[in-house]
């Protein structure tokens, strides 16, 4: 085999085929639900545990990344939600209209993550108007590490059913 061919194959762009963007799709899921509200959840663990000062480390935390995300929201949240929109319709019209599989496979990444942005802003807004301490913050933080996990289920299940079913199509057709 020759080298050039050796490297192709291993930056395919026929995505749904390409075990690169299965392990990345992996990644960003494993990620997002390991990092709660940008806390990492062995540190929410341990502050339910232990109490005293990780709590409060917690809760600081916690109170940074909601700020930080209410604060991006309000200065530049029309601005992201039209570039997120733009993206969003371009990939899916290069994806769907043009049939490029890349822009299809970055398409079933970047919905559900923009889903799960949606959901972070709105547990970020119920934190900062009152559970942002102890218990009601524990609670928050599971129910939005469930969501998380439940979307990125259904995002992996529909991914992989699409990307089965585009490779079948792909084989019958050669």
């Amino acid at each position: 085999m020759d080298l050039v061919q050796l490297i192709l194959e291993l930056i395919d762009l026929r995505s749904f085929s390409n075990l690169w963007y299965w392990i990345a799709l992996g990644v960003i899921w494993s990620s997002a639900i390991h990092w709660v509200m940008g806390v990492p959840q062995d540190m929410i663990q341990r502050a339910r545990r232990e109490r005293g000062e990780i709590l409060a480390d917690l809760e600081s935390l916690v109170r940074i990344n909601v700020a930080r995300m209410l604060y991006l929201s309000r200065a530049s949240g029309a601005v992201m939600l039209a570039f997120l929109c733009f993206m969003v319709t371009t990939l899916g019209m290069l994806g769907f209209v043009y049939d490029v599989e890349f822009a299809q496979a970055l398409l079933f990444i970047f919905v559900p993550l923009a889903v799960l942005g949606g959901l972070s802003l709105r547990t970020a807004s119920i934190i900062a108007r009152g559970e942002g301490q102890g218990d009601a913050l524990f609670r928050r933080l599971f129910w939005h590490r469930l969501s998380t996990q439940v979307l990125g289920m259904i995002a992996i299940l529909v991914t992989s059913l699409y990307g089965m079913w585009q490779n079948m199509q792909i084989s019958i057709t050669n």
